[in-house]
């Protein structure tokens, strides 16, 4: 998915000129000729990752600009331009919010790295929030990716259960985000801010369940050197979230259900009860009914728990929120990997859509992660998914025995990524007919023709354009018998 830059310039060539360096390197670009005409733009929806803003220009300038930007919320990176490096004009700029500023006119490279500088710093500042609210238990509904039907259903019920104590209970396959789901209840609810504690109930061992649900005094057993208050005290005030509820064993199950109903539990070698003021939210991947009827989980339990029901749908029942939970983690995962990863290429979210993902959201997650570290180029590729894609990575060639720059072939492998994504017209294929790669020796062959073409047989700069020696390229047009009118011999 492609970020989207908002050139605001009152100069059209500036403007064209920014946007040729930007699409090269994948970005989409929108255009603004005024700062009102940016506001404008921002306010409507419209796409806008980062902000390219000019200083000087009539009516809303920049510096107005950037100050009605930040108070109507708008908190897209903004980069400022100017004609003139004065440090009091960088200074006003800084101070109201900018992330960076160039003089114009900046070199491509500057530019580029500019915008990337500014994603990064977006992308850490979104993760310090986002962790910021899950420790705080103040996660939304607001917060979970997705605006598909059934993520939507899911949202408004959880909004208004979310709004009493009712019991709730989440069912789903493993993987789709039911402790998310619990979080954002909590956070929700009138108990934000105070404690979430999740249990995995399935992951404790049997003769541990009591003592680490209701806690123990110092002593009552073997071992217990310490006194442990157990969670449903650690969640006073809050919410405990039960997670494959359905793992309890029977006689468990009972103790669970008195906590519920009488708000109050009996501690390992306590002699008397401790009030609690706990709201339950539980979850399980299994049918409860089933076991209900099997005798392997209470009735009466069941029907205490499944008081508001909320299904959490498999991702393949929401394959629309695909690209959003890929550019999230892609988000997130630069910035624990220290890596600049722009976004996915288009063929690659149509891969990830359509795969059907058994694992749900936690299989994709895991699967973004594992290209977010292997990733080379600006976008994932779909090679960077061989388990889904079936591709591999293009290989690296060796580098030239002799000097006089890199060699061909090393440059066309450096550009493979960019180039795998052009149109089946475009003048230099990467896949044949059949949709194979085509062989090294015909893609180089093609792309120094094209070069040839594009640049009128100006060998020197058709050297310099593809980043290797003229010799090289010499002696690559003899190897290949290239027909060509040298403009120049030297």
């Amino acid at each position: 998915m492609s970020k989207t830059v908002l050139v605001v310039d009152d100069d059209p060539t500036q403007r064209r000129l920014i946007q040729a360096v930007l699409e090269r390197d994948g970005f989409a670009v929108a255009h603004a000729e005024s700062g009102d005409a940016a506001m404008n733009h921002l306010g409507s929806g419209a796409a806008a990752d980062v902000v390219l803003l000019d200083l000087v220009m009539p009516g809303l300038n920049g510096h107005d600009t950037l100050k009605e930007m930040r108070s109507r919320g708008h908190a897209q990176p903004v980069i400022v331009l100017t004609a003139s490096g004065g440090v009091d004009t960088v200074v006003r700029a800084m101070q109201a919010g900018a992330t960076d500023f160039f003089i114009k006119p900046a070199s491509p490279e500057r530019i580029t790295v500019s915008i990337r500088n500014a994603l990064s710093m977006g992308d850490l500042k979104g993760e310090v929030e986002r962790l910021t609210k899950r420790t705080a238990g103040r996660t939304t509904f607001a917060d979970l990716i997705g605006t598909s039907p059934a993520m939507t259903l899911v949202k408004r019920m959880g909004e208004r259960a979310a709004k009493s104590a009712i019991p709730i209970l989440i069912t789903g396959e493993s993987g789709v985000g039911k402790e998310l789901i619990a979080r954002a209840v909590h956070g929700s609810s009138d108990r934000a801010g105070k404690p979430f504690v999740a249990v995995n109930c399935g992951a404790i061992p049997e003769n541990l369940v009591e003592s680490i649900l209701f806690g123990h005094e110092k002593g009552s057993f073997t071992g217990a050197t310490d006194k442990h208050l157990g969670k449903f005290k650690e969640a006073d005030g809050g919410t405990l979230f039960l997670d494959e509820v359905g793992e309890l064993p029977l006689d468990m199950q009972v103790k669970l259900l008195r906590a519920l109903q009488e708000g109050e539990i009996d501690p390992i070698g306590s002699k008397r009860s401790q009030k609690v003021d706990v709201r339950i939210v539980s979850a399980t991947n299994r049918d409860v009914a089933q076991a209900v009827a099997q005798g392997r989980f209470r009735e009466d339990l069941y029907y205490r728990l499944n008081v508001f029901p909320i299904e959490a749908p498999s991702l393949r029942e929401r394959r629309e929120d695909v690209p959003a939970l890929v550019e999230t983690f892609i988000r997130r995962f630069n910035v624990e990997e220290g890596k600049r990863v722009i976004g996915a290429a288009p063929e690659t979210l149509a891969l990830l859509t359509a795969f059907d993902w058994p694992g749900n959201v936690r299989q994709l997650e895991n699967t973004v992660y594992r290209a977010i570290v292997l990733a080379d180029a600006p976008y994932l590729q779909p090679y960077d998914f061989p388990a889904i894609s079936g591709l591999q990575a293009p290989i690296e060639a060796a580098p030239p025995a002799t000097g006089g720059g890199p060699d061909l072939p090393s440059v066309l492998q450096a550009t493979h990524a960019a180039m795998a994504s052009a149109p089946g017209d475009a003048p230099v294929r990467i896949l044949d007919d059949r949709g194979h790669l085509r062989t090294l020796e015909e893609i180089e062959r093609d792309l120094i023709q094209h070069a040839i073409d594009v640049y009128a047989g100006h060998m020197s700069e058709v050297a310099r354009r593809l980043g290797i020696g003229r010799s090289t390229l010499y002696r690559k047009v003899r190897e290949q018998g290239i027909d060509v009118d040298m403009k120049e011999a030297g």
